[in-house]
């Protein structure tokens, strides 16, 4: 696979950081990036990534032999590392994919991590720091290391704090909001085609009205349709390509596509990764790249700055409950609809679902409908498996990511934790990966620091008013946005697999062979596979067919990466 690797890894800059230091700017203008990059590590050693923004990953040794190591706010750049042992003592080694430090100096391959198996089916992703491979770790977002003398460091240099407004004024902050929002797009447009995924939702359209706007001239857009009722947004993404003007594209995915493209897309990846969404993505980047662009941008990250996900404003509703007196709840409401039969009652089984979600804290309440545990971890997964793994370990992960964020706004606090788990470990390795393998590169407007740093200040009303998501986002661009996507449904490019699956033969055989594959590593239990595929698919293709999906890519991933790994029996 690769190479052993030699006493030093080299050098790496990545991203385009922007440095607050009125001479670092200048010298990254006059000598590059990487010369700015020393030069801060040799000013401020540890401390080098707190006055840089943008994106970024970098990892240099010094004239010391001393390592630094430090990814962007959201690891729009990424960044693995490892400790190996030498003749003259620890070398930390360092690369922007973990496959590629899987050899040792003796040619010794790293192993399969078995609780990232654990950890992959239970979020779909590996969250950094762990990566698929023992002792090889991802930095996470906001984070940076210092090796020196063989000791290692790991420690965020950045952390979320919100500074709400106390005394918004809705016209100053919309013409602010506008301007950060025409800079960011313009930050990241290369000089090439202006070009942007167009899904039809309200991020990915204002994207492309600002390149418009800021160019002078329409955008390239790009939108991935499917023939499947209830997943298709084309209607949308041409109402925002007619508003704009734009140079306007369209694919239709079809299951001949996924067949081809599954195990190129699969293998692609450093580790498994279960985003089914990688796949319309990469449809659209090819096509941009076979277009003459060469970078195109992307709109995720407006959702969780600004409040556009429709879980935020359930949370509200979850919250209203620890608003009613503790008497009345833990004496009256509580034993009523959980240790009598009137729970059970139809006009009241859904106040008792609700007591009872409500109860539980935040953020193990994110993960009550999380797909592996209401499957059942022993149901799904094999005992040679569940003895090798902390089952709580996703959840004390969780926890403590949950604790670092300065607020006392469970809103806000919840924001901050999707930046870590939606964006910095799925959406974005999403779009980064798959562009990368189109040979495209991507840009991410709404990650814009300035963006962020403005977000930081609204109040939580401005994002959530009531249950109203996104309400100062979609007021401060009414009248720039189509009426029809401000007050559109959130979809974006999500995969008819379970539905197709059920109907192409192709797809099907596919999915078999990679789970019958999966169970011969005694990961998967068979009869939960064959029950899988046989009755459950066809009773809920969109629910049960998200299981079969990240079964077959973590198979797809392993045949190129590890065949012959397994479990003993």
């Amino acid at each position: 696979m690769t190479a052993p690797h030699s006493q030093q890894s080299p050098d790496l800059f990545q991203g385009s950081p922007r440095f607050l230091d009125a001479g670092l700017a200048d010298l990254a203008k006059q000598a590059g990036a990487s010369a700015a990059w020393r030069q801060a590590v040799e000013s401020h050693t540890s401390l080098a990534a707190n006055g840089v923004e943008g994106d970024f990953a970098v990892g240099l040794t010094d004239a010391k032999g001393r390592v630094f190591l430090a990814v962007d706010r959201f690891a729009q750049q990424t960044l693995c590392y490892r400790v190996v042992q030498t003749a003259q003592g620890s070398t930390l080694r360092f690369s922007d994919r973990a496959d590629a430090l899987v050899e040792d100096d003796s040619g010794k391959r790293a192993e399969i991590d078995v609780q990232s198996i654990f950890d992959y089916l239970y979020f779909h992703a590996i969250p950094s720091p762990r990566t698929v491979f023992k002792g090889i770790y991802r930095l996470p977002p906001g984070h940076c290391a210092w090796f020196e003398n063989g000791q290692l460091t790991i420690k965020p240099y950045w952390t979320p704090t919100f500074s709400e407004s106390h005394h918004p004024n809705f016209d100053d902050l919309k013409s602010e909001f506008q301007t950060l929002l025409q800079s960011a797009v313009e930050h990241q447009l290369d000089g090439g085609k202006a070009a942007c995924f167009l899904s039809g939702g309200t991020d990915s359209s204002t994207v492309a009205g600002m390149i418009g706007r800021s160019r002078g001239s329409p955008a390239a857009t790009y939108s991935i349709g499917f023939e499947a009722d209830g997943y298709d947004e084309m209607a949308f993404a041409r109402i925002a390509a007619k508003r704009f003007n734009t140079e306007h594209h369209e694919y239709y995915v079809t299951p001949d596509d996924l067949v081809r493209s599954i195990p190129e897309v699969a293998r692609h990846y450093d580790q498994p990764f279960g985003n089914s969404s990688a796949l319309p993505a990469y449809y659209c980047a090819r096509m941009a790249r076979a277009d003459g662009s060469t970078k195109i941008l992307a709109g995720d990250g407006g959702d969780e700055l600004f409040g556009g996900n429709s879980r935020y404003a359930k949370m509200r509703v979850f919250g209203w409950y620890q608003g009613i007196p503790t008497h009345l709840r833990s004496g009256v409401i509580e034993p009523l609809l959980e240790q009598t039969s009137v729970g059970t009652w139809p006009l009241l089984k859904k106040g008792a679902s609700y007591v009872g979600q409500a109860k539980v804290p935040m953020p193990d309440r994110l993960q009550m409908y999380n797909l592996l545990l209401r499957l059942g971890t022993a149901e799904v997964l094999t005992p040679a498996l569940l003895s090798q793994v902390n089952v709580a370990g996703p959840a004390e992960h969780q926890r403590s990511v949950w604790s670092q964020v300065n607020t006392q706004s469970d809103l806000n606090r919840t924001l901050a934790f999707d930046w870590r788990y939606t964006l910095a470990e799925s959406d974005l390795p999403k779009v980064r990966e798959t562009t990368k393998l189109a040979s495209i590169a991507v840009g991410f407007p709404f990650l814009d620091d300035r963006l962020l740093d403005f977000s930081l200040k609204l109040p939580q009303s401005y994002k959530l008013k009531g249950l109203k998501l996104r309400w100062f986002f979609k007021e401060a661009l009414r009248g720039f946005l189509p009426d029809e996507i401000i007050s559109k449904k959130k979809q974006g490019f999500g995969l008819p697999f379970g539905v197709w699956l059920t109907r192409h033969q192709g797809l099907h055989q596919l999915a078999q062979k990679s789970l019958d594959s999966l169970s011969q590593r005694n990961i998967v239990q068979p009869l939960f596979i064959q029950t899988l595929l046989k009755d459950r698919l066809r009773e809920h293709p969109g629910y049960y067919g998200e299981m079969v999906w990240i079964l077959m890519m973590l198979e797809q991933w392993l045949q190129a990466h590890d065949p012959d790994f397994s479990l003993p029996s």
